[in-house]
């Protein structure tokens, strides 16, 4: 098993309730190495050391993720969304569809998906000709979970499983958040609403954070707040279209689909100096 393998293996332990518990000597051990060379590995590939990761995994607000004075003014001209502090260049292809034909989405196409580790965790990529149209995490290091939805976000698909076809992309994803330059290509479909949300979500700078309300406002619809939760929600993108950057009003995490403590993590992970 390679470095990289042991390191996804080691943060997707942290993220349980039970691995944030364990010690550097129990995580070493899981990985086959002594504590000293696998602190030093880990903190080289992810940035903080596990005994970080692990007070973030358990942290209960954002507030203790956050630096102090990040935007989170529900006003929209106080969430300074720009693209001037974007992580990487992302070319989007994206099809607004009707609910009609989002009942048949998929149908004709063919969508190649591997796994792979990353510094953030194991993923799973789904891609098409012309991009990446799903990405998401295992969850205890389960493939059922992030496969069973993207089925069900490509109703009428045909789907080929090759690894090799999405290592490229894992590896880029790993540069982009050591602070490397990249760029991807996203095949994005959704109803309007759905695309109106993402696009404003891709525009909130690293390392900042929006508010649903804020988003609602961006996209011209200010008192529609709860249907922006349900389109951050649906993103098929994980990561790309960052969904993990709006919050609670109160300040809260708020939900996720791959889960609280993967979301403290990428959080975290954004406020390292390489990102900034």
């Amino acid at each position: 098993m390679k470095p990289i393998d042991r390191i996804a293996r080691a943060i997707d332990t942290l993220l349980t309730p039970q691995g944030a518990q364990m010690s550097l000597k129990e995580l070493a051990a899981q990985a086959c190495y002594e504590p000293a060379h696998f602190q030093k590995l880990f903190k080289a590939h992810v940035g903080i050391s596990p005994k970080r990761l692990s007070q973030i995994v358990q942290a209960h607000h954002v507030a203790e993720l956050l630096i102090e004075g990040l935007a989170r003014d529900d006003a929209a001209a106080h969430v300074a969304l720009s693209g001037a502090s974007r992580l990487h260049d992302v070319v989007v292809r994206v099809m607004g569809l009707s609910p009609g034909q989002i009942k048949t989405r998929g149908q004709g196409l063919t969508i190649t998906y591997g796994f792979a580790p990353t510094i953030l965790g194991a993923v799973m990529i789904g891609k098409t000709q012309k991009g990446i149209c799903w990405l998401g995490f295992l969850i205890d290091q389960q493939p059922d979970v992030p496969l069973q939805r993207m089925q069900d976000w490509w109703p009428r698909a045909n789907f080929v499983h090759d690894d090799r076809a999405i290592a490229a992309d894992a590896q880029a994803i790993n540069t982009l958040w050591r602070g490397g330059d990249g760029k991807f290509s996203l095949d994005l479909y959704g109803t309007n609403f759905q695309i109106q949300v993402w696009q404003a979500l891709m525009q909130i700078p690293v390392g900042a954070t929006a508010t649903y309300q804020a988003i609602a406002h961006v996209v011209g619809k200010p008192k529609a707040a709860r249907a922006v939760g349900s389109a951050v929600g649906a993103n098929p993108v994980s990561l790309l279209v960052p969904c993990h950057r709006v919050i609670q009003t109160s300040g809260l995490i708020g939900d996720y689909a791959w889960g609280p403590a993967r979301k403290r993590l990428i959080l975290q992970q954004e406020m390292l100096p390489s990102h900034t």
